[in-house]
């Protein structure tokens, strides 16, 4: 779990934190005991824990067992390793989808789907406010589609919600790739297509729902007022959202007239939650994963075996744990500030997350 240090003073924060714990533990165990299963588990798995010489579902029973005997997580693995690895054997011969994930510096990593992604949105769902998100309502997707999952997990979303999804595509390797040859005037040619046609959809469709990136909001801003065509809600994902960022959007794009929610996630974890936006807090955001299906955490980058204080920055750090995938302390290429427990999500928090060492060194996001 996301540490025992974070957990807020009261008695009833205790309790409730405490029984997170517990749900995570219970739903380590099953996970592992999948996994490991001769039976249903994944041959990746299997053939590691015969290596090691252990038996993870008999010593692991909790999630603090489990970061310690399992080796940390590898995207090369993802990477180099032939699909037939990860298909778990209860899985067998049942077609599955293949998601890719990163691949804007190097190759991507590729995760397979049965029913996760389904899963894991139908439960997001459950945060969203409906006067903002409201049921039935068309949505507009304005990002990467492709190989990646997140088209398919918006579209179920808001289908899930009752709506239709509409969608505008974006190939962000692209746009990086403009960048980093210094051809901005590519980049922004680009991204003015992606809005043109953003903006033919909003203005000649009831939508009431979007779901974009921090830089392509602001740029469909400049070009109409989105509440004023009807937008409710916003979905706005991207990994770098500072308080400045986020005020200006709120007061100036959104004109405090449709709720901005952020989002944080990718194909390996799902999407994290983030407490409600707030001009008393400065407009920082916290996002809490969609625990006990994954996991975040802060860590030291150098000594990452150990959670940063509450309130200091470092490197986030992911577990997935579902029947699909189990992926433990994977090191994310993100930093953050770790956030205490609160009532809602009982368990810490990633805080104004951003690309590792952007503070020393200017990082290319291109249309995020």
């Amino acid at each position: 779990m996301a540490g025992e240090a974070g957990a807020a003073d009261s008695p009833t924060a205790a309790k409730a934190h405490t029984a997170a714990q517990a749900t995570l533990d219970a739903h380590v165990r099953d996970v592992v005991q999948w996994h490991f299963s001769p039976e249903t588990g994944t041959p990746f798995w299997l053939d590691w824990a015969a290596q090691a010489g252990c038996n993870p579902a008999r010593e692991i029973q909790g999630f603090a067992e489990l970061v310690k005997l399992l080796p940390r997580f590898e995207g090369r693995w993802l990477r180099d390793l032939p699909h037939e690895r990860w298909i778990p054997r209860a899985y067998a011969g049942r077609p599955y989808a293949v998601f890719e994930t990163g691949g804007t510096t190097g190759r991507p990593k590729q995760r397979l789907n049965w029913e996760d992604y389904q899963t894991d949105y139908t439960a997001y769902s459950a945060t969203l406010d409906d006067a903002a998100f409201p049921r039935g309502a068309a949505w507009l997707m304005v990002g990467p589609t492709g190989p990646r999952r997140l088209r398919l997990a918006v579209e179920h979303l808001a289908n899930e919600r009752g709506g239709p999804c509409f969608f505008v595509d974006l190939d962000p390797r692209w746009v990086r790739k403009c960048l980093a040859a210094g051809n901005t005037a590519g980049a922004e040619a680009y991204m003015t297509h992606v809005v043109e046609q953003a903006r033919t959809l909003l203005c000649s469709r009831p939508i009431r729902v979007l779901f974009t990136t921090p830089r392509l909001l602001e740029a469909i801003g400049e070009q109409v007022s989105l509440p004023g065509l009807g937008i409710q809600g916003v979905m706005c994902g991207g990994t770098q959202m500072t308080p400045q960022t986020l005020r200006f959007l709120v007061e100036e794009v959104l004109e405090e007239r449709a709720r901005l929610v952020p989002v944080y996630g990718n194909t390996l974890m799902g999407l994290a939650a983030s407490r409600p936006l707030s001009a008393a807090d400065g407009y920082s955001v916290t996002y809490h994963a969609p625990q006990p299906r994954a996991v975040l955490r802060v860590v030291e980058p150098e000594e990452p075996s150990r959670l940063v204080p509450v309130g200091s920055r470092g490197r986030v750090e992911l577990t997935t744990l579902t029947r699909e995938l189990l992926l433990p302390g994977f090191l994310e290429r993100d930093e953050a500030i770790r956030r205490a427990p609160c009532a809602v999500w009982p368990w810490d928090g990633v805080g104004e997350v951003r690309p590792l060492g952007a503070e020393q060194s200017a990082v290319i996001e291109g249309v995020y």
